[in-house]
């Protein structure tokens, strides 16, 4: 409580606060204005459908990363998944292309660049996205959701509208990042998250035989989950590095000891995203007349579908992990500089070693996500709770969330140690001088 109190006692980290939570509330605020031609009342009928369609792993989790909002064919219904889009394409790029590679070892110059490529990059994935919208959502006539207006104007202005909005969510996350508390996109995307609950959670009590026994079930399962992605989301592996030794005259300089920080979970929300996107093409096979059985085999909740969303969320882990962690360059940084692993030789041995552990840490945070992979399809099986609902109590949502939570808990003391730190510099400092 005193570290709370201590916030809003700082004039710049209150007024940081303060324009954090009013860029939030005027990217909620776009949530509530409706595209145009927009049949409201069937809005809710269409959302679903689609979830309990063949759409619904999809559309489950764009709508854990756009906050609902294509359910809600709201101005912001895309939300930020046209950036993140881009900037997943772009990390990939970096680690393949030399060109980026070297642009991005270039500091703060090559990365303001590679930024710039993103943004450039958000605009046509917007409008393809929108056009998907509009085509395979707004003007489907199974889900009413047009009240009239489907010619070309209509769709073009629909699209400019949508792309428009994900434009403007995405300045808002740069404000949010320049002026406010924390990584601006990732506050946007936990902020969608958390205004979904609520109404997540109606929804699941109102179809619910005994509301209150599965409340009471569901809020054990998503309090465990919570601690148990606190605890390996901060779990670490941590290397001793050993710095060698400079004796100049009579002075020795070096020495020093530290870790290299291995995280269990260095993959992140990754491998979930690109194994719930490659199952979509199963899916949809199914949907084709006379290729229902395949739809059938690929069940979420069945035999078939875990085992292979486990396998591919394993491969996916090892294969982001192994991209942007490189053993042999890091090994090669220890050995310019003078460090060392003790009881590892410098070089090849050390960039084995490296991989060695990696390998391990990354099998541990392998298993960790496709536990909470297959939690939502587990819940939705045996307590009959929708699939658009349990992709916002658990699974993805959750490490969104919980690793957005203590991001910002960081920031907000390292703000807090440097204002205290500055502080007892200065009384010291004072101090120390009229005792002289």
């Amino acid at each position: 409580m005193e570290q709370i109190l201590a916030i809003f006692r700082v004039p710049e980290l209150r007024k940081r606060v303060g324009i954090t939570f009013l860029l939030l509330f005027i990217y909620r605020l776009g949530f509530q204005i409706p595209l145009p031609g927009v049949d409201l009342e069937g809005i809710r009928a269409a959302s679903e459908k689609i979830a309990g369609g063949s759409w619904g792993a999809l559309f489950g989790i764009m709508n854990a990363f756009t906050g609902a909002g294509i359910g809600n064919a709201a101005l912001f219904s895309l939300g930020v998944m046209p950036y993140i889009s881009a900037s997943i394409i772009f990390s990939l790029m970096v680690k393949v292309v030399p060109a980026l590679e070297a642009l991005s070892k270039e500091g703060a110059a090559g990365q303001k660049k590679i930024n710039q490529y993103t943004r450039m990059a958000t605009v046509p994935i917007c409008l393809l996205q929108a056009m998907f919208i509009y085509s395979g959502v707004l003007r489907n006539p199974a889900y009413g959701m047009l009240s009239g207006g489907e010619g070309f104007l209509y769709g073009f202005a629909v699209v400019i509208a949508l792309t428009a909005g994900t434009m403007f969510i995405m300045w808002l996350g740069e404000q949010i990042t320049e002026h406010g508390i924390g990584n601006g996109i990732s506050m946007i995307i936990m902020c969608g998250i958390i205004a979904t609950m609520p109404s997540a959670m109606k929804q699941t009590m109102e179809v619910a035989e005994n509301a209150h026994q599965l409340l009471v079930t569901m809020t054990a399962l998503w309090l465990g989950t919570v601690l148990v992605v606190v605890y390996i989301t901060k779990g670490q592996r941590r290397i001793p590095i050993q710095q060698a030794r400079m004796t100049r005259g009579r002075k020795v300089m070096g020495g020093a000891k530290h870790y290299l920080p291995l995280k269990v979970n260095q993959a992140g929300v990754m491998p979930i995203i690109f194994a719930g996107a490659l199952f979509m093409v199963p899916q949809l096979l199914g949907t084709i007349p006379g290729l229902t059985w395949f739809g059938d085999l690929f069940n979420q909740a069945g035999f078939v579908y875990i085992s292979l969303y486990v396998t591919l969320i394993f491969f996916f882990s090892f294969f982001w992990v192994n991209l942007m962690f490189q053993p042999e360059e890091i090994a090669n940084n220890l050995k310019e500089y003078g460090s060392f692993i003790p009881g590892i030789r410098p070089g090849r041995a050390t960039s084995d070693y490296l991989q060695f552990v990696l390998n391990r840490v990354t099998l541990a945070g392998s298993a960790f996500l496709a536990v909470i992979a297959v939690l939502p399809t587990l819940l939705t099986a045996n307590l009959n709770v929708s699939m658009m609902v349990t992709y916002f109590l658990g699974g993805t949502s959750i490490l969104i969330v919980v690793g957005v939570a203590l991001d910002l808990v960081d920031r907000l003391n390292s703000h807090l140690m440097m204002r205290n730190y500055d502080g007892f510099m200065k009384a010291g400092g004072s101090g120390w001088a009229r005792r002289s």
